[in-house]
Parts: structure tokens; sequence; C-alpha cells
């Protein structure tokens, strides 16, 4: 073997170990305790598509409540992280050590001990005997290793942090002092209740998160991601610096099977990025590249990271509403990094990749472009509408029709797929490559987008759960594993039916496998992230930190913003990024909240916690310790730290969304009809690629120093154009408090007033706040005033709150008895504030004219 292939074999096995070490285990044993832990891995995904399945109620049998099945969950999680995950760097790692059996059967007893005593516990609440105090702080500690082991020690010294401080509350020194918890009370509160360790993070890791992990591996398991990687690279390779340009739409479809930066970077980066480097990347920008495309893919929908699922349960909204607030921004990021790829060519003056397909004029692929657009939404029309129809004919036989015309489409798809050569997995590192042509490569892999379909279908049509509609996708997707290869094989004409069978039964079990394998990590990081949430409702310590971010930021919301982002990034140094998504949301997300009403900027908490979560996702790329950048580092053979500081230069346009969303929450399509969203979108696109050129310094031409901050200027204005109409014409008029019923009897039912409340705090103290009143139904203020639940005492110049009728509007919004209006703001006519983007686009057009002028003369002096 020569010193290349050596050095390349290494590679490989360290890639491979980055991979397992943070995502699935890095021990493999060998023998029977090998099939052990491969047979457990397995059964814990046999054990949760059973709950999430209708068959036990159904059959009457197997059915567990919500507690119940999340212990059951960590008692799998810790036994298997426990067996997976060596306890030092030392350890042996082709066999599991006598104490680590131990330690793992403990552990699973601990996690299960909610489900095995749930009748005896539930008869005695609030009131743990000596025995469940033994098996909670057992059980606490062992899930602090554990989390060691999985997760590294960062997330284990913060939620050790955390109960310490729940203990030694009296002995903390000025504001951080509370009164303390007994080690009975702590017990009870993180071990026995839905409060700490079995709240809610846990309880969206058991119902919704495994599902979408295990739909993800079995998708891989069954060929998609390499489909994937193939249709990007005979789209995009052949334009300049196309490998790249290919690397960032496969990673984003690779994030429909990956929740991991990590996994993303190896499982996409060993073949884009030799193929970036071979086109004239350097190994740092090929790896920035692939590092910045793959985190971007946990805040792709319709699959995004485990954290998006706990925003359903944090915010209150279904998963439909995440996708849809999430969903803009995400895709202006992707297409923002194509453009970054795309001037970074034209820097550098680098091609793309020699293509497999027929030249084709510009017309003829504008021509085929638009049709294969308008048959997708022919198809999606028809399927959508015909559907609609039949569900009232068919009634309960709906579901067994839709399955059979399935079945129908999925052997047609089969039967394209089997006139074209099957993919082989290409050798990114042979020294001569030709992209694969177009058709045959989409026509060979049609099947992978029908899971897909079923999964979005069930979400957003059908409106079922998450966790129902992952079951019934991951379903489909067992199907196909198992009949592909008989099917296809049968087409060619080649069958072997029980050695196709024999590979697809494998397969699958190699996707229960993984995917379970998968999960340990982010099932023992929302169980330990729950210490640190049960820990905060117990001790109020949020309102506490709550006071110390006010005085830290002196009140300005921006600078809480900075503050909250920072610590995102701190933390995320050593957490993954659901961990660091529920202990940052869990701190500061209320105080976010809090104080935007305070300050006049009314922040909803679905932008706050996205603000949270894109924050979080930014630690994988961040030096020093952003781990995709050292995956990425790995594959490239490039310098980690460059890596990663030329990844993050990259991923500035994910950093600066979050502001401009808190700020202008249309981004986040809030409040915006359709024809609005075409349009934001649309000039959101425009805006983000400005400031991409801006922060790149490239454009037509090489920016002037003063061309880039115009630039910034000019997209700061089409992202947020009423910043400059509200400096020009105040929106609101302000009218007296005592006027407020006539106000709200002059206004359209449709509009809002803006009050601003004076009242008590917690602790009595006084506390201004702002609130966004939607105008109520009535012809009068005073019978608008009564349909609201409020009732008011005018007195003077003053507005003060006399009562709110339970369950009113009034009272939803938080109106409370003796608050005073001190400021009522109406609504006024102005020109709309989209008129900025006018001035903004007229300034733009002046800075093109300038950099092609310069081109040209550039090219003309060049030529001479």
């Amino acid at each position: 073997m020569t010193e290349d292939n050596k050095r390349a074999a290494g590679q490989e096995v360290d890639l491979e170990d980055m991979v397992a070490s943070s995502d699935s285990g890095a021990r493999k044993p060998s023998g029977t305790p090998g099939k052990l832990l491969v047979s457990i891995a397995a059964a814990w995904s046999l054990f949760q598509l059973w709950i999430a399945s209708p068959l036990p109620f159904m059959l009457g049998f197997g059915v567990f409540n919500a507690t119940e099945s999340r212990s059951i969950h960590l008692a799998f999680a810790l036994f298997l992280a426990y067996m997976a995950y060596p306890a030092l760097k030392r350890s042996p790692r082709d066999r599991i050590p006598v104490q680590d059996w131990v330690l793992a059967a403990a552990a699973a007893f601990c996690g299960a001990y909610m489900f095995m005593f749930y009748e005896q516990l539930a008869q005695r609440p609030g009131a743990p005997i000596l025995q469940d105090v033994i098996i909670g702080v057992a059980g606490i500690l062992l899930l602090l290793e554990a989390t060691r082991r999985a997760l590294g020690p960062p997330l284990m010294i913060i939620a050790s942090i955390f109960i310490i401080y729940s203990l030694a509350g009296p002995y903390m020194p000025g504001i951080l002092s509370h009164r303390g918890v007994s080690l009975y009370g702590l017990v009870n509160h993180q071990w026995l209740t839905t409060q700490g360790v079995f709240g809610i993070a846990l309880g969206v890791s058991t119902s919704f998160v495994f599902l979408f992990v295990l739909f993800g591996a079995l998708l891989d398991k069954a060929g998609a991601g390499n489909y994937f990687i193939k249709v990007a690279f005979s789209l995009l390779g052949h334009y300049k610096g196309g490998p790249a340009k290919a690397a960032v739409v496969a990673s984003g479809m690779t994030g429909l099977i990956s929740g991991s930066s990590i996994a993303n970077v190896v499982t996409t980066g060993t073949f884009t990025v030799p193929m970036m480097k071979r086109v004239g990347f350097s190994a740092e920008k090929a790896g920035a590249v692939e590092v910045s495309s793959s985190v971007n893919g946990q805040i792709m929908p319709p699959v995004m990271g485990a954290a998006a699922f706990l925003m359903v349960e944090y915010v209150g909204i279904s998963y439909v509403e995440v996708i849809k607030h999430a969903f803009l921004p995400a895709l202006i990021s992707y297409i923002a990094l194509i453009y970054i790829v795309h001037l970074e060519a034209l820097k550098a003056g680098l091609q793309g990749l020699e293509s497999s397909n027929p030249p084709k004029p510009l017309v003829r692929k504008a021509i085929g472009f638009l049709g294969g657009l308008l048959l997708m939404m022919i198809t999606a029309l028809v399927v959508y509408y015909g559907l609609g129809w039949l569900k009232p004919v068919l009634g309960g036989a709906t579901p067994w029709v839709v399955a059979a015309g399935l079945a129908v489409i999925y052997v047609g798809l089969l039967k394209v797929a089997s006139r074209y050569p099957e993919l082989e997995l290409d050798d990114p590192d042979a020294p001569i490559y030709k992209l694969p042509q177009t058709r045959p490569t989409v026509m060979v892999g049609l099947q992978f987008i029908l899971p897909v379909i079923v999964l979005i279908w069930c979400l957003m049509v059908e409106r079922l759960s998450p966790g129902l509609s992952a079951f019934w996708a991951t379903v489909f997707m067992v199907f196909i594993i198992l009949t592909q290869r008989p099917i296809t094989s049968i087409f060619r004409g080649r069958s072997d039916m029980a050695a196709d069978l024999r590979e697809g039964v494998m397969d699958l079990w190699s996707g229960l496998v993984t995917g379970a394998r998968n999960m340990i990590g982010i099932g023992i990081a929302t169980a330990t992230a729950g210490i640190i949430v049960g820990a905060v409702s117990q001790t109020g310590v949020g309102l506490v930190l709550a006071d110390v971010v006010e005085i830290l930021s002196m009140g300005n919301l921006m600078l809480i913003l900075i503050f909250t982002a920072v610590l995102s990034l701190i933390l995320g140094m050593g957490l993954p990024t659901t961990a660091n998504y529920i202990v940052v949301s869990a701190l500061l997300a209320p105080v976010i909240v809090q104080l935007g009403e305070q300050n006049g900027l009314l922040v909803p908490l679905i932008a706050v916690h996205l603000f949270v979560f894109y924050f979080g996702i930014m630690a994988d790329v961040t030096p020093p310790v952003g781990l995709a950048s050292f995956a990425a580092a790995a594959v490239s053979g490039g310098d980690p730290i460059r890596t990663g500081f030329q990844a993050f230069y990259y991923s500035l346009r994910t950093a600066a969304l979050p502001f401009l969303f808190i700020f202008n929450t249309d981004l986040l399509l809030i409040d915006v009809t359709a024809l609005q969203g075409v349009l934001i979108f649309v000039v959101s696109t425009i805006a983000m690629l400005i400031f991409a050129a801006a922060t790149q310094g490239f454009m037509i031409a090489r920016n002037r120093w003063y061309e880039s901050i115009v630039l910034l200027l000019v997209a700061f204005t089409l992202f947020r154009p009423g910043f400059w109409m509200d400096q020009l014409h105040d929106p609101y008029q302000e009218i007296p408090p005592a006027q407020f019923v006539e106000a709200l009897g002059s206004v359209d039912e449709e509009s809002t007033l803006r009050l601003q409340i004076l009242g008590e705090d917690d602790f009595g103290d006084p506390l201004t706040t702002y609130m966004q009143l939607p105008v109520p139904s009535g012809e009068t203020g005073e019978e608008r005033l009564e349909n609201l639940g409020l009732e008011l005492i005018i007195e003077e110049d003053r507005a003060v709150v006399d009562m709110v009728t339970f369950g009113s509007e009034a009272s939803d919004l938080g109106f409370d008895f003796d608050q005073e209006i001190i400021q009522v703001l109406a609504p006024v006519d102005r020109w709309t504030k989209e008129l900025m983007w006018i001035p903004a686009f007229l300034v733009f057009g002046l800075v093109v004219m300038l950099q092609r002028r310069r081109r040209d003369r550039d090219a003309a002096a060049a030529s001479a």
C-alpha cells in the first residue's frame, strides 16, 4: 500500500470515528456483545414505531401513556449510551467492559423506573419515599455520566451547576439567592414528575424526533443520499464553480436525511470537497462551502433539526406553522450561498467540470425548466383537488385507495428507473471525472421523492401530528427498502428474488440500527437539558436572570439580542444544537419578549425561538470549536481553524437573518397574504444577494469600499423598508387615554391599536409594557369594549381597568385589574412602507452601472 493510500485510509477511519463519537457512538464490539448492541438498537426503533402507530389502540394492548413512553425511551437511550460510547479515549472499542454492562443495566433500570412503578408513584404524588430518592439520585448521576460520554463535559457541567444551585440556594450571593430545595424535593421535581428530566424536551424526542431521524436513516440506506448528490452534480456541476454549487444543493437535500451537521458534512463532503478542489477551490474554501451548506440543512423545511419539533411545544403552534415561518429565511439563505459560491468562482476565474449532457441552446433550457415546473404545479393541483374530491366520495376507503394509487405510481417509477443504469458510488479521488447525464440520473431514483411527498401531504394537507406523519412516511419507506430491488430486477430481466429480498431486509435492519444509534445523543441531550429547565421552574432563576440581563443590556433590545446570540455561540461550542436551543430558549426567550414589550417592540414568540435556533446551529461553524468545520477540514486536508473562519464568513447571511426577522416579521410570513408572501420572497432574495455581494467584496467587478457600504444600506432598506418610512412619517397618532373608547369605535375592525400599560410585575414593582390590541367587532366603541371583555373607569384624563371578564380576549391579551392605560396609539393613513424599495433599487442600479463601466474599461485595457 502506498503512502497516499495509507493516508487516505487513515483519514477515512478518522472521519468515521469523528461521526461515530459525535452521533452514534464509537464502540463497535464483535461477537455476542456486538449482536446484542445492534439488536437493542433495532428494538428501540421498533418500539418507537409501535407507539407511534394506531396498532396499540386497534389491538387493545401495548398502549403507553406519555410518561411511560418517555421513561422507556430514556431507558433505551441510557443503556445504549453506556454500551456504544467508551468512558475514556483509551477505553476499549472492540469490546464492552464489565463495569459498562453494570452501569448500562443500572441506568436503564433508573430510566424505566417511572414506567415500572407508575401506579405506585401515582398514589404518592409529591411524597417520595427513600427508595424513590435513591433511584432518583442514582438516575441523575448516571444520566450526567452518559451525557459526558455521548456529548462531552460541557452539558454535564452546566446541568451539574443548576443542580448545585437548586440545593445551595440560601448560600448564594445577592439576587442569586433563593430559599433552596431539599434533596427529596429536587428528586421529586427532576426525576418523578414531568417538570424535569421527563419534561417537554424528552417528550418531543419520544414523540416526534426519533421517527424523523429513523425516516432519514432508512431513506439513506435505500440509496437516496447518493441519488441526491448525483442529481445535484448532474444539474449544476458544469457551471462556474459548479461542484461547489452542487455541494450546496446536495447538502440541502441531504438535510432531509440527516439532522446532524457533522454527518451531513461527511456524507456529502467526501464526494463534493475533492470535486471543488479539482476546479480550483482551496482546501479551506472547499471545506467552508461544505460546512455552510451542511449546517443550513438543519433549518431547511420540511424536515428540520430536532429543535424545530421542540418549538411546537414551547411556542404552542403546529409544526406546519413552524415550517411556514422558517421556510422563507432558510430558502433565501441557501440561494445566497449558491450566489456566494458563484462570486468566488468569478473572482478566481474558476470553471465547472466537463458535462456529459448534449449542449442545449438557452431557449431550450428555459423551456425545459419552465415545462418541468409547470408539470410539477399541474401534478400538485391534480393530486390536491383530486384527493379533495375523492375523500367525500370514498369516505373511510380513501386511505386504501390512496395507498393503492401510491403503489401503482411507485411501480411505474421503478419501471422507468429500470430503463437506465443503476447509480454507482463514484470514487471522488479518481484522476478523471465526468459529470453524469442529467436525465438518466434524475429518472433512476424518482421513487425516493414519494416518501417525502407522503410526509409533506400528511403534515400539511391531512394535518396529522408530526409523529403520525413521520410514521406513515417511514412505513412507506420500509415498503420501498424491501421491494425496490426485487421489482427493479424483474423489470431488468435478471431477478434473483431470494437474494434481493435478503438484501432489502439487511438494509432495513441496518436502517433501524442506524436510526436508533443516531438518536442516542439526542435522547440524552433532551433528558439532561430537562434538568436545566426543571431547575429554572423550581428555583425561579429565570426571573433573576431577566433582571441581570436587563441590567447588562440597560433595557436595550438590540443589546439583549446580541447578548443572546453570543451566549448561544459560546454554549454551542460544547452543546449539541438541540440542548443549546433548550437551554437558551428556556433562559432568555421570555426575557427578550418581556424586554420587547417594555421597549415598544412586540416580538412574536416564534421569532425569538427561531433567533435562538439559528445561532444554535451557527455554533457548529464558529471557531475555535466548530465541530462541522473540523470534520470538513479532515475531508479537505485544510486547516480546521482557517476553514472555520472562512465558513463563518460565508455564514454571515445566516447570522444576519435572525436580527432582520426580529424587527421585520414579514420575513417569517406572519400576517401576510399569499401575494404579499411572493413579493416579500422576491425582494428578500434580491436583498440577500446584495448583502452577499457586499460582504464578499465582489459583484460585477471587485467592490470599492464605499460600494460595499452602499450595498449594505440597500440590502437593509429592502429587508426593513419600515425603518426609513417610520423616520419620515410616524405610523401612529397619539390619542388621550380618556378617549380610548371613542378611538376603539372609530378605527376599522381589521386594524389594531397600540397601548402602553402601567401595571405591576410579579414583585409588586411598577412595570410599563406595550400591547397590540386587535379591534373587536361591534358597531360602537362601547359595544366593542364589551365584546373585548373589558370595563374601564374614566377619570378626567385617566383610563383605569376596572374589570376583566374571565376567559375573554382582554384576559388572553394580559389585561388585569387596576392597570392604567397611559398611552393610546391609533394607526394613521400613510404611504406604504414598500415605497422605500424604489430609491433602494435606484441606488443599486447606480452601483451596477458603475461596476459595469469599470469592468468594461478593465477588459478593454487588458485586451489592448
